[in-house]
């Protein structure tokens, strides 16, 4: 993998530093209720302001306002508030949301112009949209000299340890509800996965016809409601046993305890995807099992991607017994996937 060049090796005593992070961040009632993306941001800040930048501008994306109307729903002030609380200095400001200007996704030259203007240096440090070629993400790259931030590096080093060679036995575990969307990354890991280990709706859309060309493990018993309703009847099945027009909404004990033994063996671990409906506590033991099952095993590599897997592992207390929590979700299924990702292909080495 092509190593972008770091921020670390920037010359920025003096100019004015223009920083893509991303603090995508759910709000609650007008606050930040979780400031996980906006805490990992602050290494790469930090550095700049101890290197001596003069002012540094910080852009990012929040949620998907589609009208003049979103715009208030989805200002970034609150995110400023809460980065000003964790970092106050006066010369991080954080500009308002890319998405209200139709450049930014068209990748507008007009619009990362207007980004760039005034700013000396660029740094990408925003993994999590680095799939995007973005007028904010490609676009100023091309107008500034461009380097990767401390995060994006971690995030492309932590995740190419998934690409080589790897200690084994290796498992690799993926749920969620759609097997086209991680179809890719299956296809490019599964074949050198010892364990393939499928939970979640895409284990329905395996079993009816499997496009991958080696074995998966499938659940062999299932949670299943008879509507999808957090408080629909349920009971535990066999596949074979499911009542007709029954959903499996989380996979069964026999299953959770199958997977467990696989992950405690491995030596190391990727999961992606919950493995049921785990918004909903009475089909969320499937997801709580595993992620458990990651967490206790202290001598493997773990990786855990996708924002449903991540947000099991915070509520779970977790987070910090896995060797790394990925920011990105589409972004690290494509690098995974051994795709070039336009933000880190637009930096030089």
């Amino acid at each position: 993998m092509r190593i972008p060049r770091s921020v670390r090796d920037a010359e920025v005593a003096g100019k004015t530093v223009l920083v893509r992070a991303d603090l995508n961040v759910p709000l609650k009632d007008g606050s930040v209720a979780d400031d996980t993306r906006i805490r990992a941001s602050l290494p790469t800040l930090k550095l700049l302001l101890d290197r001596g930048a003069k002012e540094i501008h910080v852009c990012s994306h929040l949620g998907r306002p589609k009208t003049e109307e979103d715009r208030p729903k989805y200002a970034m002030a609150p995110v400023a508030a809460r980065l000003r609380e964790l970092l106050p200095d006066g010369r991080v400001h954080v500009l308002e949301n890319t998405r209200f200007n139709p450049g930014e996704t068209k990748n507008d030259e007009g619009y990362a112009r207007e980004l760039a203007n005034g700013c000396d240096v660029y740094v990408d440090d925003a993994f999590g949209s680095a799939h995007r070629a973005h007028a904010s993400t490609e676009g100023v790259a091309r107008l500034l000299p461009a380097y990767a931030g401390l995060l994006l590096e971690d995030e492309l080093a932590h995740l190419s340890k998934l690409l080589g060679d790897v200690e084994r036995p290796f498992v690799l575990v993926s749920g969620g509800a759609k097997v086209e969307d991680k179809l890719g990354v299956l296809q490019h890991l599964g074949g050198r996965a010892d364990s393939v280990l499928i939970g979640g709706k895409m284990a329905e859309q395996l079993r009816v016809g499997n496009p991958l060309d080696f074995d998966v493990e499938l659940p062999t018993d299932v949670v299943g409601a008879a509507a999808f309703e957090a408080d629909a009847e349920s009971g535990v099945y066999t596949v074979d046993e499911l009542p007709y027009a029954w959903l499996g909404l989380d996979i069964g004990p026999a299953t959770r305890k199958l997977f467990a033994a696989r992950l405690a063996e491995a030596r190391t671990i990727f999961w992606n995807g919950p493995m049921g409906v785990f918004e909903w506590p009475r089909f969320a033991e499937g997801t709580k099992a595993v992620a458990e099952a990651v967490a206790a095993n202290e001598s493997a590599f773990s990786v855990v991607g996708g924002a449903d897997s991540v947000r099991a592992l915070n509520e779970l207390g977790l987070a910090d017994k896995i060797s790394w929590v990925s920011t990105g979700g589409g972004a690290s299924l494509e690098l995974l996937e051994g795709k070039e990702l336009p933000g880190v292909a637009v930096i030089p080495s």
